[in-house]
C-alpha cells in the first residue's frame, strides 16, 4: 500500500510540473518564438503522466476508500495548474 501511495504521490508531482511547464514555457515558445516542437514534446509527456495520474485517482479510490466526490475532486484538480498538489496535501496520508 505504501508503495502505491508513494508512486502516485510521485505521479502526481511530475503531472504538475509537466502542466505548469507546458503552461509557462512551451507554450509562449511555441507563440512568441514559433517553436511548436517544444508543446509537442512537453504535451506528449504531460498526456502520458495525465493518464497515469487519472488511473492512480480511480486506485487510491479503491485502496483508500475515497468516496466518489474525493475521486471526482482529485480528477478536475488535475487539469487546474496546482491541482494535484492540493491532493496530495488534501486527501494522501502523510506517512506513505
Amino acid at each position: 500500500m505504501k508503495n502505491l501511495i508513494s508512486s502516485f504521490r510521485i505521479v502526481s508531482i511530475l503531472e504538475a510540473i509537466s502542466y505548469l511547464v507546458l503552461l509557462l514555457i512551451a507554450m509562449p515558445m511555441k507563440y512568441w518564438f514559433g517553436k511548436p516542437e517544444m508543446v509537442s514534446m512537453t504535451g506528449s509527456i504531460h498526456g502520458f503522466l495525465f493518464v497515469l495520474y487519472v488511473i492512480g485517482a480511480f486506485v487510491m479510490y479503491k485502496k483508500l476508500n475515497w468516496t466518489k466526490k474525493t475521486l471526482l475532486i482529485s480528477i478536475v484538480c488535475s487539469v487546474l495548474p496546482f491541482g494535484p498538489f492540493y491532493v496530495d496535501k488534501k486527501y494522501l496520508p502523510k506517512k506513505a
